[in-house]
């Protein structure tokens, strides 16, 4: 495996909530990518006394262990074993049943010699590229399908998040991993991977600069970094003509680029 890793914070006010890994098992057959989109929880009160960062490095962690070192499990299992684990360590301290207690959008690649899993949950985006080329978004759309008007409302988006008939991230209940998108793909159909958090996705999602296979030509042609930079580009740009393109100027950008070196 080739992988590049790159990520740039949203503000130099705050730390980046964003988590990325790239691992290889032992064995050097196969590996695994991890990423996270920590959830800015709006100022006041929200059940716990640490960071988004402190919340994304655990689960991270436990993520990437457990899917690099466990590969009996499938990649929900690992999901909810992870939250598990990342509860229980805050559990005597903080209300974990807060609605806003820390959460994450969760990526996760995985794979052998004959196939690459998937996972993911909420609004960061997994592609997949074809020996021929074509590029597959895996992607959760359900808080995409939230209206505007009530995503603009605190109260009204927080009786949605993880709730039936709304969006669902990790945060304290194992049992949301039940909700995850998660499939598999043979592993001669997949050249390489990418993944992507809300704040690099925009180069598609919200500038519309082009289509997913074009944003998978950047990240070949100049990386993580490269795209990031030419997103950045794009929110000066908006900003100077009014910013009617999104609510925050910049974000929590990050992007995983991963080639999947054919096996002997």
């Amino acid at each position: 495996m080739r992988s590049d890793v790159a990520t740039l914070p949203g503000s130099p006010e705050r730390p980046n909530e964003d988590w990325a890994a790239a691992a290889l098992p032992a064995s050097g057959a196969g590996g695994t990518v991890v990423l996270l989109d920590g959830v800015t929880p709006p100022t006041g009160d929200d059940g716990c006394v640490h960071t988004v960062p402190w919340f994304t490095a655990r689960l991270g962690g436990a993520l990437t262990e457990l899917s690099a070192s466990r590969p009996d499990m499938p990649l929900a299992e690992v999901l909810a074993e992870a939250i598990r684990r990342t509860a229980d360590a805050h559990r005597g301290t903080c209300d974990l049943s807060h609605v806003r207690t820390p959460q994450a959008t969760v990526v996760l690649a995985r794979w052998d010699g004959d196939s690459v899993e998937h996972l993911v949950l909420s609004d960061s985006a997994l592609l997949l590229e074809a020996p021929d080329g074509a590029v597959r978004a895996v992607l959760d759309d359900r808080l995409d399908l939230v209206p505007d008007e009530i995503r603009r409302s605190l109260a009204a988006t927080d009786r949605l998040r993880n709730r039936e008939g709304g969006f669902f991230t990790a945060a304290a209940d194992p049992s949301v991993a039940g909700r995850a998108v998660t499939g598999t793909t043979p592993r001669a159909e997949v050249r390489a991977l990418a993944a992507l958090t809300d704040g690099a996705s925009r180069w598609v999602e919200l500038f519309g600069a082009g289509d997913w296979a074009a944003c998978f030509g950047v990240l070949r042609a100049e990386g993580p970094t490269g795209l990031l930079r030419r997103v950045r580009a794009l929110e000066a740009a908006d900003t100077e003509a009014g910013g009617k393109h999104r609510w925050k100027t910049h974000d929590d950008a990050t992007a995983v680029y991963a080639e999947l070196r054919p096996f002997p």
